[in-house]
């Protein structure tokens, strides 16, 4: 099923020629009304009318979060903020927010990429959509919310947090489809189990879950303990906000809607262009924004890039699950992990819940990783003995996959802190 079957369906040759008439709009844009790109193009000696097309893409300059931080809070803005219509900014977790603007059309292009992904995720017209994410000035809540108002699905605005109020809401309102981050649908979940409720009991048939990397192995748990189909959706607030790519009921890769949002995979260390297939960090360009296009931006997220016609007819590239974050990987003496990696070897074993934290220490100059993780509640009143059995066999499959040590500590259900948003996955204590 498809919300614009026309676009969503286009042949290459067409969406390419779309993607350069936006392109050079974009170019002309940024050049004649901010100063910073004006000035990075003139150090390059580069000019608009250089750029035959979208294939020279890679002449031009990356933008980068600190770019934003430095012109905090409009100097990236590409048109008067008489005509933007929204803010929106980032937590951040220092100093001060990203803040991203919105003209009218930007709002308009938005909830159409909104649309188009929820219905790639199984909603419809007749959806009855309950969205968990936070709203005010994270994006992910009023994304989504305007997105499915466009579809025409029932609209349920009650944000995240007060799970026994989300409960309530899911049973009376009749939910079918929920949109929320991946763990607090696990949190949900066993919200859910507490309170003596079958998934069975809900009408929930779908739901979409982003902002935080998650594993294939946490989509298992969710569609179990809650029986229904869990569709990844990816975006961030620089360049949209959701909406920016998302999976379809083939769930082999994220769609990139790039009508609205060119991308490239580059080295992350050479910044030089990546093939389709390969491991890289994953950059975007917005063709169609006006608020604030930005060129090149780097997202330092880690995926890879498919350009193989989909089964379900859609032509748009697919992206990989993220795998993390370039500048959020844990270096462990000398060897790069990622989250998602111990996620992945976790839930792969059936006596585990999907609860974990990584704690990081430094013992003299060695630095040591920690693997929490909780057991079922069957597994916790087992004999010692078996415990320590499971614990080795987590350390030696974490050690085939990492190539690092680790130490596992098995912990009583229930003990790890719980998160209504993002799950907070990992605790440095290492002092630099």
């Amino acid at each position: 099923m498809y919300w614009n079957e026309r676009i969503e369906r286009i042949s290459r040759e067409e969406l390419t020629e779309i993607q350069n008439n936006r392109f050079s709009k974009m170019l002309r844009r940024i050049y004649h009304n901010v100063p910073f790109y004006r000035n990075k193009f003139q150090e390059l000696d580069i000019y608009p009318e250089d750029i035959r097309g979208i294939e020279d893409i890679s002449k031009l300059p990356f933008t980068t979060k600190q770019d934003l931080r430095d012109n905090y809070p409009y100097g990236l803005f590409a048109t008067d903020l008489s005509q933007i219509v929204r803010l929106h900014a980032s937590s951040g977790t220092t100093g001060k927010p990203i803040v991203v603007g919105y003209t009218r059309e930007d709002l308009n292009n938005w909830a159409e990429v909104c649309a188009r992904s929820i219905v790639a995720a199984g909603g419809s017209s007749n959806s009855v959509i309950q969205i968990a994410y936070g709203y005010g000035l994270f994006t992910g809540g009023l994304g989504l919310h305007y997105g499915a108002e466009r579809l025409g699905a029932s609209t349920i605005p009650i944000s995240s947090g007060n799970t026994d109020r989300q409960i309530m809401l899911m049973k009376d309102f009749h939910t079918t489809f929920l949109a929320c981050t991946p763990s607090y649908a696990l949190f949900l979940a066993d919200a859910l189990k507490d309170q003596g409720i079958s998934p069975e009991e809900l009408d929930l048939k779908s739901g979409i879950f982003g902002a935080e990397p998650w594993s294939e192995n946490m989509r298992k748990e969710i569609e179990k303990k809650l029986n229904i189909s869990a569709h990844n959706i990816y975006g961030l607030s620089e360049i949209c906000g959701p909406g920016v790519a998302s999976e379809c009921s083939c769930k082999n890769g994220m769609h990139i809607w790039e009508d609205h949002f060119y991308p490239e995979i580059v080295d992350p260390v050479s910044l030089e262009p990546l093939p389709y297939g390969s491991l890289g960090e994953l950059v975007f360009t917005s063709i169609t924004k006006e608020g604030i296009p930005l060129l090149r931006y780097r997202t330092r997220d880690l995926t890879a890039l498919h350009n193989e016609l989909c089964e379900c007819g859609r032509t748009h590239v697919r992206m990989e699950r993220v795998m993390g974050r370039s500048d959020d990987m844990i270096i462990i003496r000398g060897v790069n992990v990622f989250p998602s990696q111990i996620e992945d070897v976790l839930l792969q074993i059936g006596e585990l819940e999907p609860h974990y934290q990584l704690v990081v220490t430094r013992e003299g100059t060695l630095d040591c990783l920690e693997v929490q993780v909780e057991v079922t509640d069957n597994l916790f009143s087992d004999k010692i003995k078996n415990l320590e059995s499971l614990a080795n066999m987590i350390r030696q499959r974490l050690s085939s996959v990492l190539q690092i040590s680790s130490k596992v500590t098995l912990v009583e259900p229930r003990s790890i802190p719980r998160s209504e948003g993002k799950a907070k996955r990992v605790i440095d204590k290492r002092n630099y």
